[in-house]
């Protein structure tokens, strides 16, 4: 395992890996701990305007169950546990992705709080996929068999109290009061962040989130 905390090292990485081969990489971490802004930050960088994108960005957030299934199985509170995802979708779309099929994945609106399917195009001409998930490199069912999928595991560590800070502000910034938003985090989110901790496999590569 290599522990690193500058980005510069990382797209060294990926970019020596993918002169070579078609890489997957698995962008994991507890929620709020910066998963989609390094996912994001890293398809921009090796995304030039003059040519065709060569990177693209596989969220598991897409896979979240609809807020109409959470609600009929009483899982609404815990939305965001590893429950609450199609993991099986996701593993499918995945092994099409591999097969160099061009594949319309489902993304996430956080500010409307649900999926939007078919929202990004994935295709053969990709030759570096960043997914990112808090469960992509779980040790247990049914997302044990995602982890031996990717070529490249980077697991972004954050301590648990600037974590919980992250999540507090993210459900702030949504129109949650205080109490709303401690009672969330509390009841939900730390335990999803104990979890991830918990069971997430030894990465390749361990990103240091220093933003405090």
């Amino acid at each position: 395992m290599i522990e690193i905390n500058q980005p510069e090292p990382l797209i060294e990485t990926i970019a020596q890996r993918a002169q070579s081969e078609r890489l997957f990489v698995a962008i994991t971490g507890a929620p709020g701990a910066g998963k989609s802004t390094l996912s994001e930050a890293l398809c921009n960088h090796f995304n030039t305007d003059d040519k065709e994108p060569i990177a693209v960005v596989v969220p598991m957030d897409g896979y979240h169950l609809d807020n109409s299934i959470l609600q009929a199985r009483g899982w609404t509170a815990r939305k965001g546990a590893p429950f609450t995802f199609d993991a099986v979708a996701l593993a499918s779309d995945l092994e099409r992705i591999v097969d160099n099929e061009t594949v319309f994945v489902p993304v996430f609106d956080r500010d409307k709080d649900c999926s939007r399917a078919f929202a990004r195009e994935v295709n053969a001409q990709h030759r570096i996929v960043l997914v990112e998930g808090n469960y992509l490199c779980c040790n247990e069912s049914p997302w044990e068999p995602l982890g031996a999928g990717f070529d490249v595991h980077v697991h972004i560590d954050a301590s648990r109290e600037l974590l919980e800070k992250r999540l507090m502000q993210r459900w702030l910034d949504q129109g949650m009061s205080e109490e709303q938003s401690r009672t969330r985090v509390e009841a939900n989110d730390m335990i999803n962040v104990d979890w991830v901790l918990e069971h997430t496999a030894d990465p390749d590569i361990l990103y240091a989130s220093l933003d405090a």
